[in-house]
């Protein structure tokens, strides 16, 4: 029987509207921070931790805004919009560079499954949205 991994992201959003990311020391993209959630941890609390570890940027986690499936490799990842509360941004071992981005530099810098996950959390609609991709593209749905 096959398995899933399970990821949590936060996307962080600033009183000016720019958009916390870090470009990843493993392959160089953009991304917003996340990483695999932890067994016997809520998925909240992940992105909580995540978002710290990678950015030194402590955040109130506000509401689930997407569920983004890679077909190719079974992760599903949780987003979730935060608020930034405190902390100061710094570089991890999982990133070369941190940065407070504009809407249109996260649609320049980043891939087209990182850069919807943003504008999903962006979007004021409150159900969240629900994706399939192939780790590159969007894919449709059923």
């Amino acid at each position: 029987m096959p398995l899933h991994s399970v990821s949590v992201a936060g996307v962080v959003v600033r009183e000016d509207g720019r958009i916390l990311a870090i470009r990843r020391a493993d392959n160089g993209t953009w991304e917003p921070p996340g990483g695999v959630l932890e067994l016997h941890e809520h998925p909240e609390q992940g992105a909580a931790r995540e978002v710290l570890e990678e950015t030194g940027m402590h955040v109130e986690v506000e509401r689930l805004t997407g569920v983004y499936k890679n077909m190719t490799r079974g992760v599903v990842a949780l987003v979730f919009r935060c608020r930034p509360t405190g902390g100061e941004e710094g570089t991890s071992e999982e990133s070369t560079a941190v940065d407070w981005l504009t809407r249109d530099e996260v649609e320049e810098r980043m891939s087209e499954v990182y850069a919807v996950r943003i504008l999903d959390a962006l979007d004021a609609v409150a159900a969240p949205h629900v994706r399939i991709h192939d780790g590159r593209h969007l894919l449709e749905s059923a």
